[in-house]
């Protein structure tokens, strides 16, 4: 079972949000954590946004990426310039992926526009997501007779 991190500044939005696609979309062939920079707790929005599309990550844990330091992972993402900048290296040959989401938790405005960015960046970060799980965890001969 491969092993991966997702990786961003404080762990409370798009390395959330990731967390839960990756558990959903992987089929059970990866073991998912995230973590942060630092660890802000599981945004509210994250949260509500992510159960509008049938994830329930209320439970998930805001996480450090110290915590994980004796876990060899074969896959870290950074979601954000910040996390890239600073993540620190991961023995045992991890192969490090980056893109960078926007931080819906910076929004400002009325509770809709706030949603609206955080549902933005969701769909993008499901995308990504499913292109990942297709290119680098699903089994290759899935779906072949």
């Amino acid at each position: 079972m491969k092993k991966l991190l997702v990786l961003c500044t404080g762990n409370s939005c798009r390395s959330q949000i990731a967390h839960g696609y990756f558990n959903q979309l992987s089929g059970g062939y990866c073991e998912t954590y995230s973590a942060g920079i630092v660890a802000h707790g599981v945004n509210p929005y994250a949260i509500a946004v992510m159960r509008e599309d049938g994830i329930d990550i209320a439970g998930y844990q805001s996480n450090t990426v110290a915590e994980y330091g004796g876990v060899k992972f074969d896959f870290v993402i950074t979601v954000c310039d910040n996390a890239q900048e600073n993540c620190p290296v991961f023995p045992g040959g991890a192969q490090l992926f980056h893109h960078n989401f926007p931080d819906p938790a910076k929004v400002t405005g009325t509770e809709q526009e706030i949603l609206a960015a955080f549902r933005s960046v969701r769909d993008q970060i499901k995308d990504y997501c499913q292109r990942f799980v297709q290119q680098y965890i699903a089994p290759r001969d899935a779906g072949q007779s």
